[in-house]
């Protein structure tokens, strides 16, 4: 079982970088909020998690033990694999999930990548005794609404990518990641290409 990685991010990708460990390239697949923190060329260290399948290896990096450990809860819940859960810490940050679980916030839980209403109400009955206490009047972090769902900037930047030749299948997960926070199009155009692992 490898713990960590620690070594130099030498590519990052849509799901996934490339960590140099003493001249070995390590593909570690991540979150986007570890792979928005990783440049290349920068000395890292990731917490990681092996799967072990019949066809592959695979290894789930993360930057903070938090996410690390919110991620070993969710792949314990039956439906919700790794590739969910990274979908799920993509999405929202840890205190906003624990919050959102504590309170059985569907509305918020069912908007999660991979998220269905049985899903939800699984995570629900399975985690809210393990995920920790809220602070006192946290609210749940929102989630955007799905680029296609929506009016606007995520319109335009949906439109700006596929002409980029991005399919509707690749951006509007970003899309619906970034919007919030990014304030124009070209913003939430430049986040969502930072995501898919284009330097522009």
């Amino acid at each position: 079982m490898i713990g960590y990685l620690e070594g130099t991010v030498t590519h990052t990708f849509r799901d996934s970088c490339f960590v140099n460990v003493r001249g070995v390239g390590y593909r570690t697949y991540a979150p986007l909020s570890t792979l928005e923190q990783l440049t290349p060329g920068r000395e890292v260290l990731l917490y990681t998690y092996m799967n072990v399948r019949e066809d592959a290896i695979l290894l789930y990096g993360f930057l903070t033990q938090d996410e690390y450990d919110l991620f070993m809860l969710l792949i314990g819940v039956n439906g919700v694999g790794p590739k969910v859960a990274l979908g799920i810490l993509s999405a929202v940050q840890p205190d906003g999930f624990r919050v959102a679980v504590q309170k059985k916030d569907m509305s918020t839980l069912t908007k999660m990548p991979g998220i269905g209403k049985k899903t939800a109400e699984r995570i629900v009955l399975e985690l809210q005794d393990k995920i920790g206490g809220i602070a006192a009047g946290a609210e749940a972090e929102p989630i955007a609404a799905p680029a296609g769902a929506s009016s606007g900037i995520g319109e335009e930047a949906l439109a700006a990518l596929c002409s980029l030749g991005y399919t509707t299948q690749e951006a509007e997960p970003l899309i619906a990641v970034h919007q919030e926070r990014a304030k124009t199009v070209e913003e939430l155009i430049r986040a969502v290409l930072r995501a898919l692992g284009t330097r522009r």
